[in-house]
């Protein structure tokens, strides 16, 4: 229950600290190349939880004879 708390005490200057903290470990240049890898990780995990929603149209047929 205390890391409940813990998290909820996240406020402004600590968010700036962690930026400060990550351009300072990566460096500016390496940030977008970070974040364009994060949002094609996104956008493909997205894609292949669209496709696991549909049903296959091969199982389908075979369910309906």
């Amino acid at each position: 229950m205390a890391s409940l708390v813990i998290l909820g005490a996240i406020g402004a200057p600590e968010i700036i600290i962690i930026l400060i903290i990550v351009i300072l470990l990566f460096g500016g240049r390496k940030i977008p190349e970070l974040m364009k890898g994060i949002g094609q990780g996104m956008k493909e995990f997205k894609k292949a939880s669209r496709e696991g929603d549909m049903p296959d149209p091969a199982h389908s047929d075979k369910e309906n004879k």
